[in-house]
């Protein structure tokens, strides 16, 4: 994984400097609306914090923010109103998963049926 990138646009969107539609924040996170939506409902949630994956989050984040972030993250599904219909939750760790911003982030997906899991395999690709 590439070292923590302060100049990432997550990172400029928790100071301010660049725009974004807040959905829910609290002291821990930042959720807000994904610009590339998959779906009707489609929602980034941030830490409030340097950290590249959720493996790094995991190792060096203070268990108050680890507790917090994910407690944001149920009730950001729920001001969303996602609780009763379902919601998928994911967050991509690397070049193989398409990581594209190298801030940890979770996706709150929902507002419509899903089939199946996203990211199967290709034909041809030895799984």
């Amino acid at each position: 994984m590439p070292p923590y990138d302060r100049n990432n646009i997550f990172a400029k969107i928790l100071r301010s400097e660049a725009p974004c539609t807040k959905v829910y924040e609290d002291e821990h996170a930042l959720a807000f609306d994904n610009i590339h939506p998959a779906a009707p409902i489609h929602v980034l949630v941030v830490p409030k914090g340097e950290y590249v994956s959720n493996a790094d989050f995991c190792a060096s984040a203070p268990d108050a923010l680890i507790a917090g972030f994910w407690r944001a993250v149920g009730r950001t599904a729920a001001v969303l109103g996602l609780d009763e219909s379902g919601y998928r939750l994911v967050a991509n760790h690397g070049a193989d998963a398409n990581q594209v911003v190298f801030h940890f982030h979770v996706h709150i997906i929902g507002g419509r049926h899903m089939r199946g899991v996203s990211g199967q395999a290709r034909p041809g690709d030895g799984t």
